[in-house]
């Protein structure tokens, strides 16, 4: 050190005592045992990092008695941040290595923090609850002897600020000079956007939080990294209410663009760019409706372990009751259709197995209480699912009227901009899409996260079977058949469920 001798005579203000000082050497020689360690959130691989930082934190107010201040933990690899669901221990209580401070939830489970060695929890800084708290914010302070800990009694988390993450939060300014924000954008009126939308990624990956996240995959918009979410948070980082206040289809792959509504709209406006002819290919470019549509596919295809059950239903009787039905309709009224009979089929099937009609919540698996039912028409850029809310609790007409209104609402729409109105964008709690206009027998659908099923129909076809009525003196019959394949989800549905439905 360049600082003058202390003469051993002179007391050092804010110093350790000799007990104090024995007793934290101790409980930090304890702590050395392992080769790796975890404080505010950070792992530390040398037990003299740990050292360095505990004596930091132990030392940080000269006013306190020694102790530790315990950030949120990073649990997990991926973690950046969770909430605290529970807290076991209360103020002034003892608490020794093993026993668990709290209960941590993040974006995939709710993880028990373990004590590490003995102590007291002197003060909890961050209540249970469903705020968000970043790794290696403070929680709560421990001290080793239960006398020190009414010292914390009026302790404030402002008053640990020189050793916290917050000031990473007033570091924006110096880091988002102007001059930098200024060639990004191509437009030269929001340089202050171009500024925020660069920290979102870090070395290729979007900056989000657990729960924007979770609430990404919830509403069915897939990862994140394909919708071009402009971060409202520190840093440019995506939180929960960015990923709320999302409108799928994204309007556009700029950043910039994205984060104003008024430049949004006439992106969204934009057909496709024209072919690009090459030697001996032509690249068709994709609108970001499709490339949206594509990510979520290929995200639920590689994370969702797929298994598919197949079998032959006979329509005799439901094409006589459709017969039925469109006779007591007026001639000017749309008649109800085979899919309308089939979409309402499928939620009355969910009564019987309400198991099927659920999401992989990571650590729970949701059942819901109403059958929302996508229904898909269209193909290319034109594919859509629209949403069919509460069809167990509706009749078919109101059904076949939903679903015509949806198809004519495709229709009308201008070439690059999608339909409008509450039918598009919601995810619902089962898919269908029927394939038999084209001729396919069969079709096994990939599921659309966070739904646990989906259902293809092929062709209605006139086959020949078995004749299964004994008076009859024919031995085959003629039936009306279609072909249902049922994607599973098998983390949900397994094989003797999805036998039940079907």
């Amino acid at each position: 050190s360049d600082d003058p001798p202390t003469s051993p005579t002179t007391p050092i203000k804010g110093a350790m005592s000799t007990a104090s000082a024995s007793r934290f050497f101790l409980s930090s020689s304890r702590r050395l045992a392992g080769s790796s360690l975890v404080r505010n959130g950070s792992r530390l691989n040398t037990p003299a990092q740990s050292l360095l930082l505990d004596l930091n934190q132990r030392r940080w107010m000269t006013s306190y008695p020694p102790h530790e201040v315990v950030g949120m933990p990073s649990l997990s690899p991926t973690m950046e941040a969770g909430t605290i669901a529970k807290w076991n221990k209360s103020e002034g209580e003892e608490f020794i290595a093993g026993d668990i401070l709290c209960e941590v939830e993040t974006d995939k489970a709710t993880v028990d923090f373990e004590a590490q060695d003995d102590g007291v929890i002197a003060k909890i800084l961050a209540d249970a609850g469903p705020a968000e708290i970043q790794c290696g914010e403070p929680i709560c302070i421990t001290v080793e002897e239960l006398a020190d800990a009414g010292a914390f009694k009026d302790y404030v988390v402002e008053a640990s600020a020189a050793s916290t993450p917050e000031p990473a939060a007033a570091t924006p300014p110096p880091a988002t000079p102007e001059p930098v924000a200024a060639p990004a954008p191509a437009v030269a009126t929001p340089p202050p956007v171009a500024a925020a939308t660069a920290p979102t990624a870090e070395g290729g990956r979007v900056v989000a939080s657990p729960l924007a996240h979770k609430l990404a995959k919830e509403l069915g918009h897939g990862p994140i990294s394909a919708l071009h979410i402009t971060g409202s948070g520190p840093n440019g980082r995506v939180i929960a209410a960015d990923v709320r206040e999302y409108i799928p289809p994204a309007a556009t792959e700029a950043p910039a663009a994205a984060v104003v509504t008024e430049a949004a709209a006439p992106a969204a406006a934009t057909p496709p760019s024209p072919p690009i002819p090459g030697d001996g290919y032509t690249d068709y470019p994709l609108s970001p409706a499709a490339l949206e549509i594509a990510s979520q596919l290929a995200h639920s295809k590689q994370n969702v372990p797929h298994y598919y059950l197949t079998v032959d239903i006979t329509l005799d009787s439901l094409l006589d009751l459709r017969s039925t039905l469109n006779g007591s309709l007026g001639k000017e009224e749309a008649g109800i259709s085979v899919n309308d009979l089939l979409i309402k089929a499928a939620a009355s099937a969910m009564k019987a197995v309400p198991s099927a009609n659920a999401s992989w919540m990571e650590s729970s698996v949701r059942v819901y209480d109403t059958v929302d039912v996508n229904v898909v028409v269209g193909s290319g850029d034109a594919l859509y699912a629209p949403v069919v809310r509460n069809v167990g609790g509706r009749g078919l007409k109101s059904i076949s009227d939903e679903v015509n209104a949806a198809v004519s609402a495709i229709d009308e729409a201008e070439e690059g901009v999608g339909p409008s109105g509450e039918a598009f964008g919601p995810m619902g709690t089962f898919t269908i899409m029927n394939l038999g206009m084209y001729g396919i027998k069969s079709c096994a659908p990939i599921i659309r996260e966070p739904q646990a099923c989906a259902l293809a129909l092929g062709a209605i076809e006139n086959r020949i079977v078995p004749n299964d009525d004994p008076d009859s003196e024919e031995i085959y019959k003629q039936v009306t058949m279609v072909t249902a394949t049922l994607s599973c989800d098998h983390r949900v549905v397994d094989g003797a469920v999805g036998a039940q439905w079907l």
